[in-house]
């Protein structure tokens, strides 16, 4: 009678005993499918065998250069993600459940092995194994979860918006890129004197690190707001700030921030390097004339950004976004800031919600906030 093992494996055999690693072998070999088997005899020749090619790895746990649970533990940490079947002798049972507690699948008592047993023991280990790694993977993703929760708050804050003339609403969308987290940031906040500040900003790359950046420049952005910092010298606080937390040169940041007056009828920008904002006044959708208005932050180290005085008017909207909405493609091509335009104007408004829909899939990250004050 045969004995199955389910797929062709790659076995490692650490065994000292010439006698008893022929009889694993041959057990082995029993096998319908018999797996591909490596023997040595020692833990310095195990470390020179072990490998991702190693899927299971039989061990005797007395061995010349290594004895007990210190040739298990060596073993563990040569191959993490192999199954691991401790070989012990009948005097040492105890030896092998205390194996188990360590890290190993399973244990085996050498006189008792027969093939069927030894097959079943293995494919059993190779079972505990994979279900290990997932609840391994399954605990990581939900710290993941947790840190990814506690940036998203960071890189999503509440504004901070007194006046009930305006309408505010955001949108953060990640891309089809799968990645949760982004470095786009975006932030309202309004001044004592009445003054509305916005900003949307991208870290340029994707993943926790570009997303801890774009939280820590929020939230400077936000203090020096709230400080009474603007205009250049803001920017140049910001460009420093990104010279020093980010983790590569080559790392920079494109922004578009607008303070709107207190009277709610004009509005200065900057725009570093970003997708120009979209402007409804009076029913004429356009976008900020001059934009950008100077390179991204940290590329130059003594950049200038120009001024951009926006006349707003009594009725109007302005999206100020990332370019996560422009490079998405809609007919097979690339939206574009004209084609957003032309999509704003299709729909009367700007309603976020509906280009989004629009534009279907998005392949970048998109971080987008609309002010709107009276009908447009």
């Amino acid at each position: 009678m045969t004995t199955t093992l389910d797929e062709t494996l790659t076995l490692l055999l650490v065994e000292d005993d010439a006698g008893d690693a022929f009889l694993v072998e041959e057990l082995l070999m029993q096998a319908e499918a018999p797996p591909r088997i490596t023997w040595v005899r020692s833990l310095e020749e195990t470390k020179a065998q072990l490998g991702p090619q190693i899927q299971c790895v039989l061990v005797d746990l007395s061995l010349p250069d290594a004895t007990g649970l210190e040739a298990l533990e060596h073993v563990l940490d040569l191959a993490p993600h192999a199954a691991v079947l401790v070989l012990t002798g009948l005097r040492d049972v105890h030896v092998g459940v205390a194996a188990v507690q360590a890290g190993a699948q399973d244990y085996l008592v050498k006189q008792d092995v027969d093939a069927r047993l030894l097959a079943r023991a293995i494919r059993y280990a190779m079972e505990r194994k994979r279900a290990d790694l997932a609840q391994r993977r399954l605990v990581e993703a939900e710290l993941t979860a947790k840190e990814n929760a506690r940036l998203e708050n960071g890189l999503l804050p509440v504004p901070l918006l007194r006046t009930r003339e305006l309408r505010h609403a955001t949108r953060y969308l990640p891309g089809s890129q799968g990645q949760r987290l982004a470095g786009d940031f975006l932030d309202t906040v309004q001044t004592p004197d009445g003054s509305v500040h916005v900003i949307v900003g991208d870290v340029c790359g994707h993943g926790p690190d570009e997303a801890a950046l774009g939280v820590a420049l929020r939230i400077a952005w936000r203090t020096l707001v709230l400080a009474g910092q603007t205009g250049d010298l803001l920017l140049r606080t910001l460009d420093t700030l990104l010279r020093a937390e980010r983790r590569a040169p080559e790392i920079f940041t494109t922004l578009c921030m607008a303070t709107i007056a207190p009277d709610l009828a004009s509005a200065r920008m900057r725009v570093a390097g970003h997708p120009p904002p979209v402007l409804v006044r009076d029913g004429v959708v356009e976008v900020v004339e001059g934009a950008p208005s100077g390179p991204p932050l940290g590329i130059f180290p003594d950049a200038q950004w120009a001024v951009l005085d926006v006349p707003l008017g009594e009725r109007w909207s302005m999206m100020l976004y990332t370019d996560g909405l422009i490079e998405a493609a809609v007919g097979g091509e690339l939206l574009g800031v004209e084609g957003l335009v032309e999509l704003v104007r299709l729909h009367g408004a700007i309603d976020i919600d509906r280009l989004i829909g629009e534009v279907g899939t998005l392949k970048d990250d998109l971080a987008a906030v609309i002010v709107s004050r009276g009908e447009t």
